[in-house]
């Protein structure tokens, strides 16, 4: 009788745990965090043809898939988001900013650049401490990275800024790039340049044993030149690249040779503006009132700079057909400025599609940022999304919808608010 009651006892309780069981929730299977953004025109960013009817996956801040819409397989349980109708590019690499110096005047600089589709920055020469090394190295969401030069490096230039490091001798240039090398600044900085006879510029002597001194510590150079004959004995002394093109004079044969036999050497164009009416309407998103009518005061014609652009157009034409790495700078410290540098660029006789190489995969290369540039599996999911084609007109760059950096969208309407109340 023991064993039965037993024996009943436990059916009852094996009983009675099937039926808690199959009551009690199952547990499910992990679901995708990925994203599915279809049916754009996909302008990968490294001059191949546009995918039209794209599809890429983007999971964990990165591109895990890219291809047309029969290529691509979407993970089981993607969020999916139709793009039908736009068009989409990486983000914008500017190589020549001034950055402001204070961290939250530097986070803003950054955010603003970020909402014009802008994914990362290089401030070159004016930064004086160490905010914008520390923002590189721990970069702010829903803002653009930065990298930086630190100080830069040039004659006495008394009235100009003052940070840079002033020098005399071929050791204290040594002396200042040592120094740039143990803070760990992604560039050196040099101008080459007496504003007009103003000042004393950097001679050969001098920027020769910077370069040297630079490359001895891994460092690459870049230069603000402004004469044909300094760009040429800036190339023989081994600078890697331009701030500047020439702009003294069309450029001649012998540099253009001098040009070819250094494939390595990069040319940011910096066009400073063609001196034609441009509507700035599409700012309104940064800058309300007052801001933005001087913004637009600055970019009505202006005859006197026609000559100026006219130099630099043709020698950006000349050395672009000779072969040169061309990426696009802007100077100073408009987050909104590529946008009128690339439209430059197209008016210097480059394609937008050349253009917007120079602005994405081309940069990115040349800043050595492996892991973005391109639309592509494995890169960082910086992309903007745009309204319009620009292939078919480089100013729909400005077209934006939203914009994403490292795979997270931006903002834009709660950064705008910020900036210009909602207006």
């Amino acid at each position: 009788m023991f064993r039965t009651r037993t024996g009943a006892a436990c059916a009852t309780l094996f009983a009675t745990l099937l039926l808690f069981g199959a009551c009690a929730p199952t547990e499910e299977a992990p679901q995708s965090n990925a994203v599915v953004f279809e049916g754009a025109t996909v302008i990968v960013g490294d001059g191949s043809d546009p995918i039209a009817n794209g599809v890429f996956v983007v999971e964990d801040g990165r591109f895990v898939a890219a291809g047309a819409a029969d290529e691509v397989m979407a993970p089981e349980g993607a969020a999916r988001v139709d793009l039908s109708g736009r068009f989409v590019i990486p983000a914008l690499i500017d190589t020549h900013v001034h950055l402001s110096v204070p961290r939250e005047a530097l986070i803003d600089d950054l955010q603003r650049r970020a909402y014009y589709g802008v994914g990362a920055a290089v401030s070159l020469g004016h930064d004086d401490g160490d905010a914008t090394a520390a923002v590189r190295d721990a970069p702010v969401a829903g803002a653009a990275l930065a990298m930086t030069a630190g100080r830069g490096i040039t004659r006495p230039e008394p009235g100009r800024s003052e940070v840079p490091y002033w020098i005399n001798t071929p050791e204290e240039g040594r002396a200042a790039v040592q120094e740039l090398a143990a803070a760990n600044v992604d560039f050196v900085k040099i101008w080459v340049d007496d504003r007009g006879g103003q000042y004393d510029k950097l001679t050969a002597d001098l920027y020769g044993p910077i370069i040297e001194e630079a490359h001895e510590h891994g460092l690459r150079v870049t230069a603000h030149i402004f004469s044909l004959e300094d760009a040429k004995g800036l190339l023989e002394a081994g600078v890697d690249s331009f701030a500047h093109s020439v702009r003294d004079m069309d450029v001649d044969d012998e540099f253009v040779a001098m040009v070819q036999e250094r494939p390595n050497v990069v040319l940011i164009p910096n066009l400073g503006g063609r001196g034609a009416h441009e509507d700035m309407s599409f700012l309104s998103g940064t800058l309300s009132g007052e801001a933005l009518e001087a913004a637009q005061a600055q970019h009505m014609d202006r005859p006197e700079a026609h000559e100026s652009f006219g130099i630099q157009a043709r020698n950006l034409a000349r050395l672009n057909e000779a072969g040169m790495k061309i990426v696009m700078g802007t100077d100073g410290n408009a987050g909104w400025r590529p946008h009128i540098e690339m439209r430059d660029m197209v008016e210097s006789g480059m394609t937008p599609h050349e253009v917007i190489v120079a602005s994405t995969s081309a940069g990115a290369e040349y800043l050595m940022l492996h892991d973005t540039g391109s639309i592509a599996a494995g890169k960082s999911a910086d992309f903007v999304v745009l309204g319009s084609n620009p292939l078919d007109d480089i100013t729909n760059t400005r077209d934006i919808e939203s914009v994403y950096l490292r795979g997270e969208e931006v903002d834009r309407a709660g950064l705008s608010a910020g900036w210009v109340g909602g207006q």
